[in-house]
């Protein structure tokens, strides 16, 4: 509607909307220039963004999305060049007399500023938003179209503003914050010119079920999708103009059946429901909508089986019933009137039947399909579809002919991972250029891909042979795969990892972990100068990290633990690494400082080698554990492929030791920050630079050599989930800095050589005694070993609050217990160092024998 070539090229630039834009940019924060046009020296009708009308010269528009292309190893989007600060809506509004049009779609902003004051002392006068009497001011503003959506930072707490914007037709605050506001239905009901309404991911919690009527008059376009309202279908929504063709209300947590009122949207040709609590049967008078094009009931709580009325809905393009517990038989009869099908997901958590004739040729041509069946065989109709090009099989069994390899050659996309389909990959060629086949029964060598495939995950099947046939085949031309992403991890793989990577410079991340490889790792590795992940884990390999390694600069995460690799640590490696595993290997000498400068560093694990020296005290430089508010990168990446589809394929995931046992972690490993040096023949003090790093969970230092005391410092290790410091040889006294660490839910403190009273009335009690076992001379809770004279301390101090009182009484009752020991061994020394004395001493206690035995048995004869 609205483009920049709108002006021509002599249109002159009115001074007012000159100063209304430069004063707008004033509380833009712009770090990248995108408003560098924005100056005095050229015409503002020919700014960045700036449309004006080619008749009168005004300006009637601003178009300024954020343009963010992801790169393709990051599914978080790199906003730093994107416009950011606050939104200064009144002024656009009142100096911006004709402005028509507002896009800052995909923006940073953080705030929006609306002064009510500031259109009072210019345009209008007794505004007041509670009453009527502002209504001369709402004719005022001109703007018809307003789209904020994807500023995810964005936090508005009310939309009262939108009583003064009464022409809006197009309103699109979807991920904008609108938590604050309960009022937002009414509010936007005023808009009685809108046709398209998107609030989706605005965290409104209100679907105002008491209202009747929600009056919009010329609504065609509603998406409520991922809001959180947890309440049945309202009202209001049955009573809408017969105007609306699209209603989105996805991932709203809505519950109960879907209630028959909804045929008063006659007009409907979307309905997306998916993701909610919906419940009951696929109600059948679902197949009187005459004008229906897509219909998504997926991921709800459907019971029954699918209605065969759905199969009247000529109009259908797209139809999703995936991921509901249904049951029953599916067969042509549900499926006979579709002729514009397009796109059909049929996925139960039930046993579906799928029962079609053989002969059945079906009346469309599907170009996306997702099935899950029971039967053992494919159903026949499937090779009928020519146009096909996305398949997505999940969780069945059947058998993968070579028929079906070529049928499947021609498609973009291929999904079928989680089944059980037997057969041989020798012979196969993978063409399409998404293949997910993981987690199957796939047998024989490595299949061979052509130059379409980009992204090709074959994990967790019993593929066996080598590698060279895949990378060294003489059908691998050189610099024109365009592969992105391999994963032949949890296989039967063999051999050696070749030397043949220079064919495949276009690789982002590499999985070949868990197989029988063996060798060493080739130089032609540093070829890949886009890598950005790479595990060959448990595997065989041994010999050095070869040093091409150092061109991979987008090396994220580095995982070769369980090997025998063996010489220095690679400090060499890329400075943005994110993750360096290099456990249970034979990695020697020491930390060398270089350590340090890979300053966004989130895990370090060099665990289980023969690494000695010291522990460097610039690990305190490293500056992703040394703030809590670094943004956290998530080690995986989005893929968009051809059909409108993403993928979002991982670089993880890694198994760490921590918290006393072996964690995997995946989708969450973003959040884990580690440092494990266990296990190796580290020596030293533990540098007190260390305990900077507070945004570590986890650090390991046990099973080294290290000595002197645990410094005070590490209570500022606030986030500290897990500390394990056992079998050093370290002294001193815990130190009572360390009760401050409030979330730390594992100690290992034990064989060291520390002293001392463990720190009382804090969560160290709490943790068994096998955290501080072997410390012969650490005594108090929960040891049993008393530390002397602790009981006596605390009942004197309950008693004596004077310290100098405590002290006498404590050398009073030295003193007294002293003596008596004294005397009693004096007089025994006297007695039997005099002869006389002894003799007079045993005859007086042989004397007392007598008559206590005389006087026992007189009484005894008395009483009987």
């Amino acid at each position: 509607m609205f483009n920049t070539g709108l002006c021509n090229f002599d249109t002159r630039c009115n001074q007012q909307d000159m100063n209304a834009l430069l004063n707008f940019k004033q509380g833009v924060t712009d770090l990248s220039g995108v408003l560098s046009s924005w100056t005095t020296q050229l015409d503002c009708c020919h700014w960045k963004g700036v449309i004006c009308s080619n008749i009168t010269s005004r300006v009637i528009g601003i178009s300024l999305p954020c343009s963010t292309t992801l790169p393709i190893y990051r599914d978080e989007e790199d906003k730093s060049h994107c416009l950011t600060g606050s939104i200064h809506l009144s002024l656009l509004l009142v100096e911006l007399e004709f402005l028509e049009y507002l896009n800052l779609r995909n923006n940073d902003f953080l705030a929006l500023q609306f002064d009510y004051d500031y259109l009072h002392n210019h345009n209008c006068h007794n505004l007041s938003i509670a009453t009527s009497s502002h209504s001369q001011c709402v004719n005022s503003s001109t703007l018809r179209h307003l789209d904020l959506k994807l500023n995810e930072n964005l936090v508005i707490n009310n939309l009262k503003w939108l009583s003064y914007i009464s022409t809006l037709e197009y309103l699109n605050l979807c991920t904008v914050d609108l938590s604050e506001e309960t009022n937002w239905l009414q509010l936007v009901t005023k808009l009685s010119s809108l046709s398209v309404l998107a609030m989706c991911d605005c965290q409104l919690k209100d679907l105002s079920l008491s209202l009747q009527y929600a009056n919009f008059t010329a609504l065609q376009f509603l998406d409520l999708s991922g809001n959180e309202f947890k309440s049945e279908l309202p009202k209001w929504l049955f009573n809408l103009s017969s105007t609306i063709h699209s209603l989105y209300l996805s991932s709203c947590s809505l519950i109960g059946h879907l209630p028959k009122d909804l045929l008063n949207l006659r007009e409907l040709e979307e309905l997306a429901m998916e993701d909610n609590n919906l419940d009951g049967p696929i109600p059948d008078w679902l197949g009187e909508f005459e004008h229906l094009k897509t219909l998504i009931l997926g991921l709800n709580m459907f019971s029954g089986s699918i209605p065969i009325n759905l199969g009247n809905l000529s109009t259908l393009i797209t139809l999703d019933v995936t991921s509901n517990p249904l049951t029953g038989v599916v067969s042509e009869r549900n499926l006979a009137k579709l002729s514009k099908l397009k796109s059909l997901y049929i996925y139960s958590y039930s046993t579906l039947i799928f029962d079609f004739d053989s002969d059945w040729i079906p009346p469309f041509q599907l170009e996306k399909l997702a099935l899950k069946f029971s039967n053992p065989n494919l159903p026949t109709w499937l090779y009928t579809q020519r146009s096909l090009e996305r398949l997505t099989i999940w969780d069945s069994s059947f058998e993968a002919p070579h028929k079906f390899w070529q049928f499947v050659s021609s498609m973009i996309e291929l999904d079928l991972e989680g089944n059980l389909i037997d057969g041989d990959m020798s012979n196969v060629l993978l063409n399409s250029t998404i293949i997910l086949i993981s987690s199957n029964g796939l047998k024989g060598c490595l299949p061979q891909l052509s130059q379409q495939v980009k992204i090709v995950m074959l994990s967790n099947n019993s593929l066996s042979g080598e590698l060279s046939p895949l990378l060294c085949g003489h059908n691998v031309s050189n610099g024109k795969n365009n592969l992105l992403y391999l994963d032949l991890s949890l296989n039967n793989i063999s051999g050696g990892l070749t030397n043949c990577w220079k064919n495949w410079k276009s690789l982002v991340a590499i999985h070949l972990g868990s197989n029988n490889l063996s060798g060493k790792i080739p130089p032609s590795l540093g070829f890949l100068s886009n890598l950005n992940s790479l595990h060959l884990h448990e595997n065989k390999l041994h010999g050095d990290i070869p040093l091409s390694l150092r061109n991979c600069r987008s090396l994220l995460v580095f995982n070769v633990r369980n090997n025998q690799l063996s010489g220095n640590i690679p400090y060499w490696i890329s400075h943005g690494v994110l993750a360096l595993e290099l456990r249970s290997n034979h990695f020697s000498g020491k930390i060398s400082p270089q350590i340090c400068e890979m300053s966004s560093l989130i895990v370090l694990d060099i665990s289980q080698n023969t690494i000695s020296g010291h522990i460097p005290n610039c690990l305190g430089n490293i500056k992703t554990l040394l703030f809590n508010n670094v943004s956290r990168n998530k080690l995986s990446f989005i893929f968009h492929s051809r059909v409108p589809y993403s993928y979002l394929f991982s670089y993880y995931s890694l198994e760490l030791v921590t918290k006393g046992q072996v964690l995997e972690y995946g989708k969450n490993l973003h959040f884990m920050t580690l440092i494990d040096m266990s296990s190796n023949n580290l020596s030293g003090t533990i540098p007190p630079q260390m305990f900077s790093l507070i945004r570590l969970h986890s650090l390991n230092l046990s099973n080294n050599k290290l000595e002197g005391e645990i410094p005070n410092e590490i209570g500022n290790m606030k986030n500290l989930e897990s500390l394990d410091f056992s079998t050093n040889q370290l002294g001193g006294e815990i130190p009572q800095s360390l009760s401050r660490l409030s979330f730390l839910g594992y100690l290992n403190l034990s064989f060291n050589n520390l002293t001392g009273k463990i720190p009382s009335g804090t969560q160290l009690q709490g943790f068994p005694v096998l955290s501080y076992m072997g410390n012969h001379d650490l005594c108090g809770p929960p040891l049993t070993k008393s530390c002397f004279p602790d009981d006596e301390h605390k009942n004197s101090e309950l008693v004596h609050e004077d310290g100098n009182q405590f002290i006498f009484l404590t050398w009073f009752y030295i003193g007294l217990e002293s003596g008596f020991v004294t005397g009693f061994l004096g007089v025994c020394c006297t007695i039997f160092l005099n002869r006389k004395l002894r003799h007079a001493f045993f005859k007086f206690l042989y004397d007392l024998k007598d008559r206590i035995h005389i006087m026992v048995v007189t009484n005894i004869n008395r009483f009987s």
